[in-house]
């Protein structure tokens, strides 16, 4: 049994991580004590949130007394920390599984994600930063829609941060100077409501393993201006050739090497192209004990490869899992895996004609 450190315990996505990979020693770390209270890891140690002072001391106070064996991190802002100290980890013998600092940049950033897609012509919503007022009324001028409809999120952030789709300038100024966001920012042309994630995981620029998911719902999206909220209700697994190869493209488009976690978020415009829209890298997204659940444990695959160099034994690298099973959730209810099938017998769903 190897001892892990984990970041972000009590967190909904770290704790799907843990849930995959219970065979080891959890070593929890976490800023919010409430929801670390929550949270299965065996020892639990309070930190400071990443990037505030003191987190980079107080973790290396916790390496030193614990010398976890390797170390995982859920969270974008965390992610980007700990990828900037990682000799704090790598001289005390501690593995990390991550790509390069600049690639972990890079699409941590999505204005910056968008615009290396962009110069590789992959297929991306128009899109600009905003810098200053001007800026947002060229926007405005030019990626919006019929009904001048535009989407303003911020660069930097996970769930939808920021997000707001608006054709009124007036209310898109003063959202961004709700957030102090100018030059955080960045606005878009507006894209259809339905997403899909590309779930892979790379060694040294060989694909792993690699699953797709597509969103049908988002939690409590109805209470947000952008009907986003980073988290999934109703996921399903699907697959599709043309998925996997704009994947594949956005990702070796930011890194010839890929290594590590990488998540292809793409969302489909009015020609039903899928558009990337973000790499959540480095990290699972929320719902990947979904995947555990349904039969690939990509948690597990990650830390055998990381700790004991074991690779998965797979029939198919892309999209092991049958196709059409969904995941339903809900706040304080266990989730369920079921099918359309299972769905339509349960509850006598009629065809409506």
């Amino acid at each position: 049994m190897s001892k892990i450190l984990l970041g972000g315990i009590g967190g909904t996505p770290t704790e799907n991580v843990l849930r995959s990979i219970d065979d080891e020693e959890i070593i929890g770390v976490g800023s919010e004590p409430f929801d670390m209270m929550l949270s299965k890891a065996q020892k639990k140690y309070q930190v400071p949130y990443a990037g505030q002072h003191g987190y980079r001391k107080r973790m290396n106070e916790i390496l030193d007394k614990e010398h976890p064996d390797f170390a995982h991190f859920q969270n974008d802002l965390e992610v980007l920390e700990v990828s900037k100290n990682r000799d704090d980890f790598l001289s005390r013998g501690i593995k990390l599984y991550l790509p390069t600092h600049n690639t972990i940049c890079n699409c941590v950033d999505k204005e910056k994600s968008a615009q290396i897609w962009m110069k590789s012509d992959i297929k991306v919503a128009k899109m600009m930063g905003i810098k200053t007022e001007a800026d947002l009324k060229k926007a405005f001028d030019t990626l919006g829609d019929r009904n001048g409809m535009i989407w303003i999120r911020q660069n930097v952030g996970g769930g939808g941060k920021g997000a707001l789709p608006t054709n009124n300038y007036d209310f898109a100024k003063l959202w961004i100077d709700r957030f102090s966001g100018w030059g955080k920012f960045s606005a878009a042309e507006l894209l259809t409501e339905k997403t899909v994630t590309w779930l892979s995981i790379w060694y040294e620029g060989e694909l792993v393993v690699a699953q797709t998911r597509r969103r049908d719902s988002w939690d409590f999206g109805n209470r947000t201006l952008s009907g986003v909220t980073g988290v999934t209700r109703v996921g399903m697994t699907v697959s599709d050739s043309q998925i996997d190869s704009i994947a594949e493209a956005a990702i070796m488009a930011i890194d010839r090497t890929p290594h590590g976690i990488y998540g292809v978020d793409m969302t489909y415009d009015a020609n039903g192209i899928p558009n990337p829209t973000e790499i959540n890298i480095g990290r699972f997204f929320t719902t990947v004990y979904f995947f555990t659940t349904a039969g690939l444990n990509m948690p597990k695959i990650y830390k055998d490869i990381a700790l004991y160099n074991k690779f998965p034994a797979l029939e198919k690298k892309i999209n092991p899992l049958q196709d059409g099973l969904i995941w339903i959730r809900g706040m304080d209810y266990q989730p369920i895996l079921t099918t359309e099938d299972e769905i339509r017998k349960s509850i006598n769903l009629q065809e409506h004609k």
